[in-house]
């Protein structure tokens, strides 16, 4: 069951109402974040990962109690609705930003929410490569080297990048699904 357009977009009318001083994960980056926390080899109860989702200071900040409520339901109820997708297939379709300019794909902010819920168990991921088959190294490295190619420390040439650029949107859902 695919989740409802109005609902995805209550949930990312919701992050943005956060402070932005907080910098708060978007839709995009949360959806990336949640999976990652789901594909995690160690369970990672939501207490642990639900202060990143309002920013870097882990503090949501809420202006009232419906606020709160509103939002960390759209949040929990996002998070059900991977786990569930998660459970009936391993094929999950990443929500991805669109720049309004240029109609490009930005793969960029669901990759870093990933990452960052790699970060939570850093140890879990490490035996998870350690004890995986070449298929789940390789995808692994991947996306790592996407992230570094967010954050500017890639190693691939201009050429390189622009071709993963275009490539990324659409290899991204074939990496999870080993992963899982």
């Amino acid at each position: 069951m695919e989740q409802a357009n109005e609902e995805l977009d209550r949930l990312s009318e919701l992050l943005f109402a956060l402070p932005s001083e907080n910098m708060p994960m978007t839709l995009s980056e949360l959806d990336g974040y949640v999976v990652g926390v789901l594909a995690c080899p160690e369970m990672i109860p939501p207490s642990e990962w639900s202060p990143h989702v309002w920013g870097e200071t882990g503090e949501a900040n809420f202006p009232d109690m419906e606020s709160a409520e509103a939002t960390i339901g759209a949040v929990m109820a996002h998070y059900n609705h991977l786990a569930a997708a998660i459970i009936r297939s391993p094929w999950v379709e990443p929500i991805y930003e669109i720049d309004p300019n240029s109609d490009e794909v930005l793969w960029e902010p669901w990759v870093d929410g990933f990452v960052r819920a790699m970060q939570l168990k850093p140890d879990a991921w490490e035996r998870l490569l350690a004890q995986s088959d070449e298929e789940t190294q390789t995808t692994m490295i991947f996306l790592m080297a996407l992230q570094d190619i967010y954050t500017g420390n890639s190693k691939f040439t201009d050429k390189e990048i622009d071709e993963i650029d275009l490539e990324a949107p659409d290899l991204i859902p074939n990496c999870i699904a080993t992963i899982l």
